[in-house]
């Protein structure tokens, strides 16, 4: 039957060889969502990277408990998947909950923290010049040797307060804000949402780990017998 012993346990290994290529999505796609979100410090996708890692590790310890039928392992494997999950299950829905205010004060946070050779860079490969504008307040790094997407650079060679602070500059460039915002959102969202769906397959595990822990192998039980 498939409640019995075999069924349970064959269900058990085949969900850890799941568990080890989902902790892998986690891990890349939590970190590619970071890395393009570029100056934000997202602590929340960093938890979901560490989710990753901590799943891997168990889902290699859930292998070793199905195999070996091992009471002991097999109970801290359920406590810390179950951990696994509430964590994971927490930072997952904070992913896709967070708003575009503290999207956008993030953002900001991240771009006050970087020096100009950083800022520089982060308008180089975003093809951008300046934060929320080419001439706001809280200024940024020339853009003279930047091109846009199109690949016009941003100022015009003959124009001498190009993309700067003064207020008749003409720039060709989008500021950076819009284009690091959509990256994060997306992020968010992909990171997010991946995270949410696993979590639920962790409960499934939890409880065929708790029915496979409480039953008898039926290899031993036949030596037991034989003994007696």
């Amino acid at each position: 039957m498939c409640g019995g012993f075999t069924c349970s346990k064959n269900s058990l290994l085949a969900l850890n060889v799941v568990y080890v290529l989902v902790a892998f999505v986690l891990i890349f796609v939590a970190a590619y969502a970071k890395g393009t979100s570029i100056v934000s410090s997202l602590s929340l996708v960093s938890g979901i990277i560490a989710c990753g890692v901590f799943l891997l590790i168990i889902s290699i310890v859930g292998l070793i408990g199905a195999t070996k039928h091992h009471q002991v392992i097999l109970f801290f494997y359920m406590i810390i998947l179950f951990i696994i999950f509430i964590i994971q299950f927490s930072l997952a829905c904070a992913c896709l909950a967070m708003n575009e205010t503290q999207q956008k004060y993030l953002t900001l946070t991240g771009w006050n923290g970087f020096n100009n050779d950083t800022r520089h860079d982060v308008q180089v490969l975003l093809h951008c010049c300046g934060f929320s504008s080419w001439n706001d307040t809280i200024g940024h790094p020339p853009c003279d040797d930047i091109t846009n997407e199109e690949g016009v650079s941003c100022c015009d060679p003959e124009a001498k307060n190009c993309c700067n602070s003064a207020p008749d500059a003409d720039c060709k460039c989008k500021p950076c804000e819009p284009i690091i915002l959509k990256r994060m959102n997306y992020g968010l969202s992909v990171s997010g949402g991946i995270g949410l769906f696993f979590s639920f397959t962790e409960v499934f595990g939890f409880l065929i780990a708790k029915r496979h822990r409480h039953q008898i192998d039926p290899s031993r039980a036949n030596v037991k017998s034989l003994l007696h």
